[in-house]
């Protein structure tokens, strides 16, 4: 029974380190900039926000606190605190999930609100100059032409979207094709387009659109932090049992026995009394 309890309590000092961990984590995530690095970021500013950052801004200190309670508690085997520990977490725990259960909503309404806002600001040779020339940047570096496809440019493709075919194509596809995304370039009509990114007479544009990549750029901070909530989420129920199992070893501690023989040889068991 006491390498058993020995086990739990290493395994509670261990579980609250890594809540205390946990906390610091969020801290770190909750005061950076996330979103400034999103590709074109001034086009999402009519999607749905959510309070996130400052659930981790909030939380994050309240949870290093906390666990620093937790560790004291753990380390000097003071049962009241275990307690006191364990109701102070799960409050926080209860508050936590209240308040972010919106991100989950956020992460489901992404993809169509995004959709929504590629179709507003296309066509795209149309947009502001600096979003042009941000596309642009993402066009180069990722190899990809227009948010759902090259036509959102219309009849304007900016040199990005221009692709080298790998090899030449055979002459059966040399007929004028308006949507063709076999391999990483599509051919289109030259008429009216310049002459020069054509290959044998023909125009090649990226085939991959940008659109999915800036949803992955959305979509990663959310992502983040529900990550990072779900891993909190885990590590204080552990956090609660181990503590709580501490905190009431009165209770499920079998007690010492001892047995008597009485004057009719009757064998009696009873709880040893207690030194103090």
């Amino acid at each position: 029974m006491a390498r058993c309890r020995s086990y739990l309590r290493g395994l509670a000092i261990c579980v609250t380190v890594l809540l205390l961990v946990s906390g610091v984590v969020m801290i770190g995530v909750g005061f950076s900039s996330i979103e400034g690095s999103t590709p074109v970021a001034e086009l999402f500013d009519q999607l749905p926000s959510s309070d996130g950052l400052l659930v981790l801004q909030v939380f994050g200190p309240v949870t290093v606190i906390l666990s620093v309670l937790g560790i004291c508690a753990a380390t000097l085997d003071l049962k009241p605190l275990l307690l006191v520990f364990s109701a102070l977490i799960f409050v926080e725990f209860v508050a936590l999930m209240v308040v972010a259960s919106p991100l989950v909503q956020v992460q489901a309404q992404m993809d169509g609100a995004v959709d929504e806002v590629f179709l507003n600001v296309t066509p795209l040779h149309r947009t502001e100059r600096y979003i042009q020339s941000e596309l642009n940047k993402l066009q180069t570096s990722d190899s990809c032409c227009g948010l759902r496809s090259f036509e959102d440019w219309e009849n304007q493709l900016p040199a990005s979207c221009f692709c080298t075919p790998p090899a030449p194509p055979p002459a059966s596809d040399l007929q004028p094709s308006n949507s063709s995304s076999e391999g990483p370039c599509v051919m289109v009509g030259s008429d009216l387009y310049p002459p020069t990114a054509q290959v044998m007479g023909k125009l090649w544009v990226h085939s991959k659109p940008c659109g999915p990549i800036l949803k992955s750029y959305l979509s990663f901070p959310i992502k983040l932090r529900i990550g990072i909530i779900s891993a909190f989420a885990t590590i204080t129920m552990a956090a609660i049992a181990l503590c709580l199992a501490l905190g009431l070893e009165k209770y499920w501690k079998t007690p010492p026995v001892e047995s008597t023989v009485d004057d009719f040889n009757r064998v009696k068991y009873q709880p040893k009394p207690s030194l103090t």
